[in-house]
């Protein structure tokens, strides 16, 4: 999920109007569709078994461990073929969350779960309370523009970095891909509705890596 810094959305702007058949305009692109890639979201971290009947402790990495580890609660996982979990039942001992999983039926089998990563699938979720976050999927394929509504390209990847989230955006018109920091200043148009959004660059920001002869070289992905 990304967080866009300081941001708050901008009332919809009046749709364009439609450009004149007869005047030779170009129709504008169509904003690119949404991937079909899940959204993984990891919620814990299978830790050591706990006693015999297969149970395992987890390392809870979501803000709501009581409702997504639930019981009937599907996990997928990380490496995908010890998955995905069904949770039979959940419960907390001396402050960890300790689970146990449809199939697990003993320690040795609960052994073999150890340092897995539980994850559920963003898509599934229902959208985020605060209006300034948005799933990755919701983002990527999205349309992007300038303020002045000259496309850009599309955006086809969402960066989590240790100092801020971060769009990929790809230029149509040269095929490189640049990378933008999610934040009001430079984001300041995020529509959902649209499958858009708006940005609004520093000078320079746009050309990295746009001339493969010209010396700059476009930002290297993590």
């Amino acid at each position: 999920m990304a967080r866009v810094a300081g941001h708050r959305r901008r009332p919809d702007r009046p749709a364009a109007p439609a450009p004149d058949p007869g005047a030779g305009a170009s129709a504008r692109p169509e904003p690119v569709a949404a991937d079909d890639q899940p959204d993984l979201l990891v919620v814990g971290r299978v830790g050591k078994p706990q006693g015999i009947k297969g149970e395992v402790t987890v390392q809870v990495r979501t803000d709501d461990p009581d409702a997504r580890f639930a019981a009937g609660s599907r996990l997928l996982t990380e490496p995908p073929e010890r998955g995905p979990l069904t949770v039979a039942a959940s419960r907390w001992q001396n402050g960890r969350l300790v689970v146990a999983f449809e199939g697990v039926p003993d320690r040795n089998a609960a052994e073999l779960l150890r340092e897995t990563l539980l994850q559920v699938d963003a898509r599934t979720l229902p959208p985020p309370e605060d209006e300034d976050e948005f799933h990755d999927h919701v983002l990527r394929g999205m349309a992007a523009e300038l303020l002045d509504g000259t496309r850009l390209g599309a955006v086809v990847d969402v960066l989590h970095l240790p100092h801020g989230d971060v769009l990929v955006l790809r230029r149509d018109d040269t095929g490189t891909e640049v990378l933008v920091p999610f934040v009001k200043a430079m984001v300041p148009v995020v529509d959902v509705a649209a499958r858009r959004v708006q940005v609004d660059p520093p000078e320079g920001l746009l050309d990295l890596g746009a001339d493969p002869d010209g010396g700059a070289e476009a930002p290297a992905r993590p």
